[in-house]
């Protein structure tokens, strides 16, 4: 990264999975900028002026906006207006504000569920749009394609250098384990760790455990972006006719797989039974990463090695 172009960078969310592990990637790789960070209490990203005084007051070159509100099949399924609204409300007001003050550049955050629910071919970023998307998900992903389509369009009208990466599913440090928001992978660590200790005969798995997902350790992804910002522009990504480049680990695993593989890592030796009533998802959603890999990109841990990393910090941080 030109450390003399982005002198002043604004990263949002930086308490989150993802935020954390950016924060800490950006202080280890670049030793004169000045990293802007702030909470709810210092910024409400939901009050627009709040957030255009902000970034009036800052003089910010760079922003990497990973701020969202997320969670898993049920809280999005549940909670579908705070989804849509805040998710749009955020990022509206990030990327206005961005506009507004002449940000240099801007990296904006998507997510895998915003592409066509699909059971069978990987996903290229030329599948945006081009079906619906699963219903469970649907406002957290409208959301994220509105804001893949925001940074596009304030490119094709004023020229901004705003960018959008589309990651795949995420674990690590940081992650939330809470079992009624989580995601399926923090999820499961924590439903076989509890299983362990309370000496339980079996685990609960939603679906039938047939669908595959794509995982990737949550440095790996953070790295990934800040190689997109050092190599990527947005004349060149959407000179292309794409909207977003993909990140993930270029791998996919059964639920069930998955399940047995989390219960070996945290030494769970009672039965899974897989609720065949609840639903999969979507029975693939494997990332095409060819762009990446162009750029020069490729993750670096291996799915078991990520989930002992984050077993092991669980076990350090868990309420």
């Amino acid at each position: 990264m030109n450390e003399n172009l982005y002198k002043n960078i604004f990263l949002t969310g930086h308490r989150g999975l993802v935020g954390s592990s950016m924060e800490k990637n950006i202080i280890k790789k670049y030793k004169n900028i000045n990293l802007i960070t702030c909470n709810r209490k210092e910024l409400n990203l939901l009050n627009q002026s709040d957030v255009l005084d902000f970034f009036k007051s800052k003089k910010i070159d760079l922003v990497i906006n990973c701020a969202a509100k997320v969670g898993g099949i049920l809280s999005n399924n549940k909670y579908r207006a705070d989804f849509i609204y805040e998710n749009l409300q955020i990022q509206n007001n990030i990327i206005h504000s961005s506009y507004l003050t002449n940000v240099k550049k801007l990296l904006f955050l998507g997510s895998s569920c915003a592409y066509p629910k699909c059971d069978n071919d990987i996903l290229k970023e030329e599948s945006l749009l081009k079906s619906p998307v699963e219903y469970t998900n649907e406002p957290y992903a409208i959301s994220k394609i509105a804001g893949i389509k925001m940074c596009e369009s304030y490119f094709r009208q004023y020229g901004c250098n705003f960018i959008s990466v589309m990651p795949t599913n995420l674990y690590g440090p940081n992650d939330n384990f809470d079992p009624k928001s989580s995601h399926v992978l923090p999820g499961l660590l924590h439903r076989f760790y509890q299983a362990k200790i309370n000496n339980l005969p079996y685990v609960e798995v939603w679906g039938t455990g047939k669908a595959k997902r794509e995982f990737m350790y949550v440095d790996d992804m953070t790295n990934a972006c800040l190689h997109v910002i050092e190599k990527l522009e947005a004349k060149d990504l959407y000179n292309e006719n794409i909207s977003c480049i993909n990140i993930g680990s270029g791998d996919e695993i059964s639920i069930s797989d998955l399940s047995k593989l989390v219960s070996e890592v945290v030494n769970y030796t009672g039965e899974i039974k897989f609720e065949t009533n609840k639903p999969d998802g979507n029975l693939r959603k494997l990332l095409d990463i060819t762009r990446m890999k162009k750029l020069g990109f490729e993750c670096k841990t291996s799915l078991k090695d990520g989930i002992k990393s984050t077993y092991e910090w669980y076990l350090k941080n868990k309420l």
